[in-house]
């Protein structure tokens, strides 16, 4: 697991997924089994989707912990089975090279178990590039950005981004910096669905 300025790197299961059913014409019955394994971690998901974060995560402890135990010993064994050129090698050496940053969202409630969400949002700046390219100069470039990401989070949230902004842009010069926190999207939702002013 890669820890820098105390952001923990978490892997994509559905990047993993990916390169198994890319190989699966060299090697079906391992893709088989490796993408049922990783389909039982998406079953678990869909399990602890509604739950809270203290039950998600015992969820994942419960269940998925042990899928990633048995899908590791599945992973350790091809490797010994398969040679270093294989299609289907490269597919086992990304999961294990990856397998710490893999196992991150089952430690985190918080921790998706792929970045879908974020690849979605980021084609709707790919979308946007054109447009993007009359920015006019970097610090337009930077707002853009910035502006794009608040949106995005709004829509994760489902807020009506103009709401939030108008609210956050008229209230944050006054804020001090340790109710900040007080702003995150999510929070703002919260307080807005318990009546309580910022």
């Amino acid at each position: 697991m890669v820890v820098s300025n105390d952001i923990t790197r978490a892997g994509c299961w559905a990047h993993a997924r990916r390169k198994f059913v890319d190989a699966e014409k060299t090697h079906p019955a391992v893709a088989r089994e490796a993408v049922t394994l990783i389909g039982q971690l998406y079953a678990i998901e869909d399990q602890g989707r509604t739950l809270d974060s203290d039950d998600r995560l015992r969820l994942r402890r419960s269940q998925s912990t042990p899928v990633l135990h048995v899908l590791h010993e599945r992973l350790l064994a091809w490797k010994d089975q398969l040679l270093p050129k294989h299609p289907m090698s490269e597919a086992v050496g990304y999961a294990l090279n990856q397998w710490d940053p893999l196992s991150v969202f089952a430690a985190d409630a918080a921790v998706p178990i792929d970045n879908n969400v974020s690849e979605r949002e980021m084609k709707r700046i790919v979308l946007n590039r054109k447009n993007s390219l009359f920015v006019g100069n970097a610090r337009g470039g930077q707002t853009a950005a910035i502006l794009s990401s608040l949106t995005s989070t709004c829509r994760r949230h489902n807020i009506d981004p103009q709401h939030y902004l108008t609210q956050l842009l008229t209230n944050v010069p006054d804020t001090p910096v340790s109710r900040l926190h007080q702003w995150l999207a999510d929070e703002w939702k919260k307080a807005q669905a318990a009546a309580k002013p910022l």
